[in-house]
């Protein structure tokens, strides 16, 4: 299997990884960590989409996209943290002023699950990061110490996830998911 990690640039390949099956429903579209709250809780159904779309035109795009051939498998959201909710997050800290990334989703589809894509996706990330000049890039996954996390959960990875792809614990954080406290871990990109 030969997955191939691009940046996220075709909004029918970003729909098929985060958006609804039926059009009017408000399913997150990875917009939670993306906009502001208040913009968020605002935003309904088709104009979801209809902003999703407008993101990926833009430069940088939201996100990576892996591919299986041309079917698009993975998806993990990364952005400048000043155009996230995380500038102003109270639960996770800010550890020094530098312009860092933060990768806050990565999605496999069901039947590609459980052959690595997720950790070709936190790669995928870093170098989509640093291509544009980003000095260091940072995840707030669960630190689960290797027990099992809720599906619907697992999309801010584990802590093991961002240790094997070379980051490290920079700070706890006041956040917890599905029981499990999240962890600031971070990595340099110069």
């Amino acid at each position: 299997m030969a997955i191939d990690i691009r940046p996220a640039t075709q909004f029918e390949d970003v729909q098929a990884m985060i958006g609804p099956k039926s059009p009017g429903a408000n399913v997150c579209w990875c917009l939670s960590y993306r906009i502001p709250s208040k913009q968020n809780v605002e935003l309904r159904g088709p104009e979801r989409g209809a902003l999703v779309k407008q993101l990926v035109g833009q430069d940088p795009p939201p996100g990576v996209l892996a591919y299986d051939g041309d079917d698009v498998v993975g998806w993990a959201g990364v952005h400048p943290r000043a155009d996230t909710s995380f500038a102003g997050n109270r639960k996770i800290p800010h550890v020094d002023d530098v312009d860092v990334w933060p990768v806050w989703c990565i999605r496999v589809r069901p039947g590609h699950r459980g052959q690595g894509i997720s950790h070709l996706l936190l790669q995928g990330a870093v170098e989509f990061a640093r291509s544009y000049g980003a000095p260091a890039i940072e995840g707030y996954p669960v630190d689960n110490q290797g027990r099992k996390v809720d599906l619907t959960m697992a999309y801010v990875g584990t802590r093991s996830l961002f240790e094997e792809a070379g980051f490290a614990k920079a700070a706890d954080t006041d956040s917890v998911l599905n029981g499990f406290p999240r962890v600031l871990m971070r990595r340099s990109l110069r």
